[in-house]
């Protein structure tokens, strides 16, 4: 019997976690497949944990401290799966993002067929507008559309991805430096580094509505002081996990510029305009 870690994190948004959960337990698997949950909620006030329990009684539900954020939250997630055993594979799933009820099944086929050395990466679209909402990428940061094909890509989000344990021992988990976003990019780019393929669905997998904003840091309404905390904070641009994430991926000249060109976008956001 193989297993299959799915990771999530959560923060107040109980309805869209609970429909996330039953997608995820309504699904189909490939026959001798089981799968456990790891359930982070991250501080919630809105009863998430007690509806989970409830609707859910399997889950693993893991309490954070209502400072972890995504990528932390994942963190946690995958360091609990760990604990308990090394799954066959281990599932990255956003708490908004419904999949459909193939769509696991379908990564698992895939990943099969490629001898389980690829990491398989599920687009998801609006269920408003049906426009791709998350995804793959090529370098530098050219957003693929699914086509009907498996389609390689250098990194993606990390609304739907299958990690193989082979991939796994190789890479590690997550880095939590990161708190909040980085982390999926991170985590493709350094598999890409350690020549692992990574592979895009043919279609959408799941629904997941677009979150992309232009974010308050970069915005010339707000004062220049509630603009350069926005950029500190977890949902920014965080130049200090930048830098990080930057010399590690492109080197520290590269890096250095994007520390010091954040914080001027931050303060003189009309020269980008």
């Amino acid at each position: 019997m193989k297993s299959i870690a799915v990771l999530l994190t959560c923060h107040n948004r109980r309805e869209k976690t609970l429909n996330c959960l039953k997608s995820v337990y309504g699904s189909n698997l490939p026959e001798n497949h089981i799968l456990d949950v790891f359930l982070v909620d991250d501080g919630s006030t809105d009863g998430t944990s007690e509806f989970v329990l409830k609707e859910f009684p399997e889950v693993n539900l893991i309490h954070g401290n209502g400072h972890l954020f995504w990528n932390r939250g994942m963190y946690l997630a995958w360091t609990t799966a760990i604990k308990v055993k090394e799954y066959n594979l281990y599932l990255w799933l956003n708490d908004d993002t419904r999949i459909f009820k193939d769509a696991i099944k379908l990564m698992i086929d895939y990943s099969q067929m490629s001898n389980n050395n690829r990491i398989v990466v599920g687009a998801t679209c609006s269920e408003v507008t049906g426009n791709v909402t998350y995804s793959g990428f090529k370098l530098p940061a050219i957003k693929l559309i699914p086509n009907g094909n498996w389609q390689d890509c250098e990194f993606f989000n990390g609304n739907i991805v299958l990690i193989p344990s082979y991939i796994y021992r190789q890479v590690g988990i997550i880095d939590k430096q990161f708190r909040h976003n980085l982390g999926d990019i991170d985590y493709g780019m350094r598999a890409l580094k350690l020549g692992f393929v990574h592979s895009l669905s043919p279609f959408c997998l799941g629904i997941c509505e677009d979150h992309e904003i232009d974010p308050p840091w970069r915005d010339s309404s707000i004062s220049i002081f509630n603009r350069l905390k926005y950029l500190y904070s977890p949902l920014g641009n965080n130049p200090f996990e930048f830098f990080i994430f930057e010399r590690r991926h492109n080197g520290l000249y590269l890096a250095i510029i994007r520390f010091f060109s954040n914080h001027l976008r931050a303060i003189r956001p009309s020269l980008w305009k």
